[in-house]
Parts: C-alpha cells; structure tokens; sequence
C-alpha cells in the first residue's frame, strides 16, 4: 500500500520490503512521526503475501543517532497518518515479527536506533558502524531499550555499557552477539541479500509459526515452554508444507512450497 511517508521511504523489490530511516540530516533521530510510520510500513509488510523478508536500514551515513531529544514531549503535528502506537510499540512489533527483520547497520546506531536493531530478527553491520548507548551523558538512561539489549548483551557488560554510556565497534557488537555478524562497508549489501535469499528459500507458513512460537516461549521456563512448543509443532505439522516438506524429503527432491 502506497502512503506519503515523511520520514521513512518504504519500497519493495521482489519479496524484500526495504524500509530506510529517511531524515539524514538529522542522522535519523527518531521522533514519534518516524516511529508511526515505521509501524505502518512494518504493519503493511507483514501482510503482503508476496514479501518474505524486511531490510530496516538509515539513509546516509548513518543508522540511527537515537532518539530526537528536541521531539521528547512534542505530539504529532497533526499532519500525519492516525498514531497506532509508540516506541515500546515498535520494539514490539519487531520483536513479534511474523517475517524476518534484518537491520541493515550501514552506520552509527546508538539508543533508540540501537534499540530496532536489537528488537530485529537478524542484524548486519558494516565495521565503520559504532553502537552505543550514550543516554547517560545527557542525564537520561536507556530505559526502555535495555529490555532488548539485555536479550543479547551479558549482564555486566550491558551495565558497563549503560553506565558509562559506551560506544562499542561492530566487531564487538558480533562477539556479544548483539550483531550477527559485522563486514567491510563493501560487503554489507552482500550479506544482507544473503539472509533475504536464505529465508526465501524457506516456507512461509513454517517461518511464521516458528517466530511466532519463539517469541512466545522465550521467557518462559523450560517445564512450561516444552508444553506450548508441543502444541505449536502440531500446528506446523497440520500444514501444507509440512507434508510437502516431509514427502520431498522421502522422495528426495526440493520442496515445493505454497506457505500453506
């Protein structure tokens, strides 16, 4: 669906839906316009049938600066589409993707920003990124975003982090785990295509219901998580493609997926 964005540009290529942080000269801070309509583009996404996988990148130089400081109380400017959510919203909407996010890191990528890249399914970075959480040489702490960092990062060293509002390189971002992996800029479009290419691959029923039932256990202890997960597989296995994947499998020849 075609909507006037004003801080975003969403476009589809194939079955990659590419969402671009688009206020470069403002290194993509993140104000509420941004984050509404990066809900509606993810909302927009996420149904398409045809798109199999979303590339979250910045325009410029820059992934994200974090949020907009000048924007912290301001509303809307009545000029936008309907709000349908906030930030805690969107790292929501991320985290519960029913399709793969990849964060394409083409630059710095601090709070906020570090924030969408830790709530997305996969992340690549380019070595010249830094990340870092430096809300607390302004007098803030990045509260909300240390729900999903702490998802990734080891306890002490998020404090660290937190604390001392680090910056760290991309390199240590994919040792921490908090970045699948970290390439030369020249590489980056590569590796990225390299997901969106996996994953299309794969069936999107499968995909789907696997995510899905990811989110759902992840915080859960195990004696309660096995139960759910016993479930979900029974709904995998009532698909389609399930028993297309299980007869190509004994015949020996590629599945022919229909996301069913």
């Amino acid at each position: 669906m075609a909507r006037a964005y004003r801080t975003i540009v969403s476009r589809d290529e194939g079955a990659v839906c590419h969402v671009t942080l688009n206020r470069p000269e403002r290194r993509n801070a993140i104000g509420p316009q941004m984050i509404n309509e990066l809900l509606y583009a993810l909302r927009d996404a996420f149904d398409a049938e045809q798109t199999r996988a979303v590339v979250l990148t910045g325009a410029g130089k820059t992934f994200s600066a974090g949020g907009d400081f000048a924007q912290l109380q301001a509303g809307g400017d009545g000029d936008e589409l309907p709000v349908i959510g906030d930030y805690p919203a969107l790292l929501l909407a991320l985290l519960r993707a029913p399709k793969p996010v990849i964060a394409r890191v083409n630059g710095h990528a601090m709070g906020g920003g570090l924030g969408l890249v830790a709530a997305s399914t996969f992340a690549v970075a380019s070595t010249d990124a830094s990340l870092g959480t430096p809300e607390v040489d302004v007098g803030l702490f990045p509260m909300m975003i240390m729900a999903v960092l702490a998802k990734h990062v080891p306890r002490r060293r998020l404090v660290e982090m937190m604390v001392f509002g680090e910056r760290i390189t991309a390199d240590e971002a994919a040792r921490l785990g908090l970045v699948n992996r970290a390439v030369a800029p020249a590489e980056l479009d590569e590796a990225v295509t390299a997901i969106t290419e996996k994953v299309a691959t794969k069936s999107a029923i499968t995909v789907r219901l696997g995510l899905e039932a990811f989110f759902d256990q992840d915080d859960l202890d195990v004696a309660t998580a096995l139960p759910l997960l016993q479930a979900r597989l029974g709904q995998c296995l009532a698909t389609d493609d399930a028993r297309e994947g299980l007869t190509a499998f004994l015949e020996k020849r590629p599945p022919r997926w229909t996301g069913k």
